[in-house]
């Protein structure tokens, strides 16, 4: 069974900075493509970041390009996004992904992400 937790969220004001993590059981993260979405109420989820297990290539939306960085840790199977120089716009719940093939996966950058975590809220105040 695969989990995904997240953690690392909470408030802070615009120009700050969060570290969110994914912690995975039942997937490895380094043989898996792993992303970052996010989502505000009403609206669709949208990609933050996505890193490919081949190559270690990453794709970055062109909102956060240049203020975010994916990265995993490969022995704790955790997957990480490094978040400066935050805006108000950048407020949502943060959900972590990874590739799966089950009912309703939704394809970015060529994986099919199929297993979600809970979220965990970033709210950034100007």
């Amino acid at each position: 069974q695969v989990q995904l937790v997240e953690s690392g969220g909470g408030s802070v004001q615009a120009g700050g900075s969060l570290r969110l993590s994914c912690a995975a059981s039942g997937v490895t993260v380094s043989r898996n493509c792993m992303g970052w979405f996010r989502q505000v109420p009403g609206k669709e989820r949208l990609e933050v970041a996505v890193l490919k297990s081949l190559g270690d290539i990453t794709y970055y939306s062109e909102s956060v390009k240049g203020r975010f960085t994916i990265s995993r840790d490969n022995p704790n199977n955790t997957v990480y996004l490094q978040m400066d120089s935050l805006k108000p716009e950048d407020t949502a719940m943060y959900y972590c992904a990874a590739a799966g093939s089950t009912p309703g996966a939704s394809f970015y950058r060529g994986c099919r992400f199929g297993y979600w975590g809970q979220g965990t809220q970033v709210t950034v105040s100007s």
